[in-house]
Order: structure tokens, then sequence, then C-alpha cells
């Protein structure tokens, strides 16, 4: 690992405190964060996504945050590209990459835990998928692929459709492990108490709604993102179109999203819990990683 790259990685559920934690090793250790987020890349999914503001950057950069139009469909391979021209300039620069984000998936591919498979698109079999819906889709990935499916948002159609396409091709996806990682990583993961995170994603969502969601879902809409692309986006924007529709009533919506961000951060911690490299620790202090990091740059 001498001559490697070194890259921080911050891992953990959703609303778990990466970014801040993210933020203040920054601070200490002269470093700048890539966003690992598969939302917040996008330009005005902002309150939806709970993306980080200016003010709460405190000065520290961010790359991979407001980069692309919500209309893009931006996959692992863009993040991989992406990312690694992060790491290159921000190392090129004497700072310390620090990824800090919650798309496992995305995660793993930067830094060459995982091989990406190179299959190209399937126009007959995606038209086909296409008709099918979210949940037919994710109990035909179960079949296929259950390892796959553990990991993947079951509402994420364009996800769905890509991993059966894959499947399809190469009978699972890919996700074995690099002898030779990329870069010398260290991993450090959050994982609050199940009844503590609970309540954090609790109070982070209505504190989102009061502060203005689904007036954003609405402005994003009337900028022409379509209800059937927020739905493709997932999560929040899949609950917000759905609401918009006249679908579902305001509290259908917030009792839906509320309990799709519990699963989402149960499907988190199962993926990271996969990788015994992973430091863990109960909440987002910098006391605890401090001494981990400065340990790890000297060596």
């Amino acid at each position: 690992m001498q001559n490697k790259q070194k890259v921080l990685v911050i891992v953990g559920p959703t609303s778990s405190g990466k970014s801040a934690l993210a933020i203040a090793l920054a601070k200490k250790f002269d470093g700048e964060v890539i966003s690992a987020d598969s939302r917040q890349v996008y330009r005005g999914l902002n309150i939806g996504t709970g993306k980080i503001t200016k003010r709460e950057m405190r000065g520290v950069r961010h790359h991979l945050l407001s980069e692309m139009s919500s209309h893009y469909i931006f996959n692992a391979d863009d993040f991989v590209q992406r990312g690694r021209a992060a790491i290159r300039d921000i190392s090129a620069r004497g700072k310390l990459p620090i990824v800090a984000g919650g798309t496992g998936f995305y995660i793993d591919a930067l830094v060459g835990r995982i091989v990406l498979p190179n299959v190209p698109p399937h126009k007959q079999l995606r038209m086909q998928l296409e008709k099918k819906s979210s949940a037919q889709l994710f109990a035909l990935l179960k079949k296929k692929d259950p390892r796959r499916a553990k990991t993947i948002e079951p509402h994420h159609k364009r996800r769905l459709i890509r991993a059966l396409e894959i499947a399809d091709a190469l009978g699972t996806v890919p996700m074995m492990e690099i002898v030779s990682p990329s870069f010398d990583v260290l991993w450090v993961g959050i994982t609050p108490p199940i009844k503590e995170l609970e309540k954090k994603i609790t109070v982070r969502l209505f504190a989102r709604m009061r502060g203005g969601m689904i007036a954003e879902a609405k402005r994003l809409h009337a900028a022409g993102l379509s209800y059937k692309r927020m739905e493709e986006l997932g999560l929040e924007y899949r609950s917000l179109a759905r609401f918009l529709q006249g679908k579902v009533t305001r509290p259908q919506m917030v009792e839906e999203l509320h309990r799709a961000i519990r699963k989402y951060s149960i499907r988190q911690i199962r993926y990271w819990k996969r990788n015994k490299d992973i430091r863990w620790f109960k909440d987002a202090r910098i006391d605890g990683v401090s001494k981990i990091i400065r340990d790890w740059l000297t060596n």
C-alpha cells in the first residue's frame, strides 16, 4: 500500500452523521470531500435528498454535488470516472481525498473492491422490462440474482432493469473483491444504535418537510422534471411524485416515505457489514476517529 494514494472513506446509513464527520475530518486533516450519493449529484434535488448546504460545508470543498442535470441517468460508471478524477485533483494539490456517502455500490466500484460488468445495453430486453412494475422487476431480480436484490433499492426501476440486464448476460452482477485494490483506503463506518438511528431519520424527515420538500418537488416538475423521472429517482422523489399526482394523501406520503427510508437504512447497514475492513463507531464524534486516521497517514 506504500505507493498507493491514500483515500479516507466514511460510510454508514442515512442520517448517521457522515457528512458532518467528513467536514470535521477535512478541517483537521486538510482534506476535501467527494460525495458518494446517487441523488445528490443532481442539480435541484436539494431538500429532498438532504443535501449539505454551503453554510454546513464550513469552507470545505465538496465534489460530485449538484454536477448533473436531473434528466441525465447517472450511473456507477459515471461515478467512478468522475470520482477518480476528483481524487487525482485533490491529491495533486496535497490534500486528503475523503469519500463520504451512502451509495455503497458506487464507493466499492470507485476504490476497486468490485469490478463493474462490461455489459452493453440490451434494447429489446429493456423494452420488455419497462412494461413491468418496480415490484415485478424486484421479484424477478430476487429469483435471478438474490445477492444483488439485497443491496438494490426495490423501487428504483432504472437500476432494477440494469441489474436484470446484467443478470441476463452474466448470470449475476459480479461483486468479487479485488486482490489488489486501487487505493490505500481507510474505512470508517458510523452506525448508531437502531433506536437512535430511527429517531434521527424521523427528525431529519420532518425537518425537510418543514424546509419545503414538497415545494421543491413542485418547482422541479414545473421546470420539466416528469413524474415518471421523479419516481425513477426513488425514495423521497418517488413518494413526492405520488403525492403530487394525488395517488396518496400527505399523511400517507409521510408514512410511506418514513417506512421506505428506515428500510433503506437497514439495507445500507447490511451492505457495509460485509466489508470487514471497516472500523465501526457508534457516533460521528471526531475524537474516536482522529487517532486511527493520524496513525494511518503516518504509515
